[in-house]
Formats: structure tokens, sequence, C-alpha cells
């Protein structure tokens, strides 16, 4: 008897949410390619359509050597580290979404990478399955935060000081999980984060610290799959206000 793959519900929602982010993706771009199991959906459906010649002259920045080694096998054109100065779209995931597409990630450990890449990108597309969609930041989700090794247990500390409950985050019992820059990971339980802005600045000033997972104000899309179908969110960058778009 053959051993068959249980579908994974959670993984079709994804799936469905990444096909149709690359509706997006046009001829000439430059890509954003992001980390994880939403994002490696995205990667094959671009290079779908790059084989079948309908994305010409693309070119793609991966976030993470996993996503790299996809892209490059998959055949498609990827720029080297170094990386571009601008990019037209970016296809990633997160770990959970407020109401003002406000986001925590990280949970695959390219956070430092993914919010490089996000920040040089024109328009940021976020797909996700339902049950990433949250009241308040930090309700569901653990916000990583990812420090340089020297001096880590200062930065525990400090974690504590303000409101955190930190992990370090263990590829095993013995040996910490370690990024592709070297670094660390603390998983903090916050609980909910009520002024995710005023944490954020906490952390973007403190040295040691080499990025944290809150991504503010720079998501444009968020496409949600549910049960009931597709959702698509836009965020506008100068107002903050967020509209339902009809998906087409």
């Amino acid at each position: 008897m053959h051993n068959r793959k249980v579908p994974n519900p959670q993984d079709e929602l994804k799936k469905q949410a990444a096909v149709y982010a690359v509706r997006f993706v046009e001829p000439g771009m430059t890509v954003g390619l992001g980390t994880g199991s939403t994002a490696i959906h995205a990667v094959r459906e671009i290079a779908r359509r790059h084989a079948a010649g309908e994305l010409a002259g693309i070119k793609t920045f991966a976030t993470s050597a996993e996503i790299a080694s996809a892209a490059t096998h998959a055949g498609l054109p990827l720029l080297g580290p170094q990386g571009p100065v601008r990019i037209d779209v970016t296809i990633d995931g997160a770990d959970e979404v407020d109401p003002r597409l406000n986001l925590i990630k990280g949970g695959g450990g390219a956070l430092l990478h993914e919010k490089i890449v996000a920040q040089v990108t024109l328009r940021e597309i976020i797909v996700v399955d339902e049950s990433k969609m949250s009241d308040c930041l930090g309700g569901k989700h653990a916000l990583p935060v990812e420090v340089f090794p020297f001096g880590c247990e200062s930065q525990r500390a400090f974690l504590e000081t303000l409101g955190g409950h930190p992990a370090l985050r263990m590829d095993d019992p013995h040996q910490p999980f370690v990024t592709e820059e070297g670094n660390f990971i603390y998983d903090c339980r916050f609980g909910p984060i009520a002024d995710p802005e005023e944490l954020a600045a906490e952390l973007d000033t403190r040295a040691g610290v080499a990025a944290h997972g809150l991504f503010l104000g720079l998501t444009d899309d968020l496409i949600v799959a549910g049960a009931h179908g597709l959702r698509h969110l836009q965020r506008d960058r100068v107002t903050g206000k967020v509209r339902e778009v009809s998906v087409k």
C-alpha cells in the first residue's frame, strides 16, 4: 500500500493567496522573494509563468539561501546578495497581521533580510491564511528579535525590562539557532502589544539588536485566504487607511 500524502488545508489556503498575489508581477519587474511556507508557493507560480513566457525580463532577489536555491532550481533569474536599490514588488508571508496591516514576521528566521527587502520595495504584498489575522499584534505570536551573539545575555535582560519574556531560539537542545548573518534570535512573548510603534522605537535604538519582527507601515497589499475564499486589503502609505478591494 502506498502512503498518500494528506492535503494540508492551511497550506492549500496559503497557495491560493500566493497564486493570486503573483498576478501583480509583470514583465521586466524586479521581484523580492520572501521566505517561508507561503513564499515558496509564490516562487513556484512565478517560475511557472516565467517558463510560459509571461514574465520576460524579470529579475528576482531572495531573502534567504533556501529561497535562493528554490528560485535557481526553478529557473528564475536571480540577483546576487548585494541586491538592487529598488524592488518593484515583493511577495512575502507573515506570522501575525493586525487591522492596520502591521505585521509580526520572523518565524522562519529571515527577518533581517526580509526587512531590508521590504524597505526598498515599492509594493509589498503579504499573503496569509486567515489564522494569521489578529486584533492586536503579540496576541497570537511571539516577537522575534535578532541579536548579535556578542553580549546577547544583556539583550535578554533588556527585553525583560520592556515587559517581554524572551526565549533563545534553539536548533536543538544544545545549539542556538543561527541566522544567515550569524546572529541569534530571542522569541519574545509580550502578549498583546499596546503600542507597537513605541516598542519598535525602543528596539531600533538598542545597540546589539540587529533586527526585530515588527513590520510597521510596510505592507501595501494583504491577500487573505480563508474558508470563504480570498480577501484583498490595501493600505494607503500616506494616510494609513485600509480598504478592501474586489478579488477578480
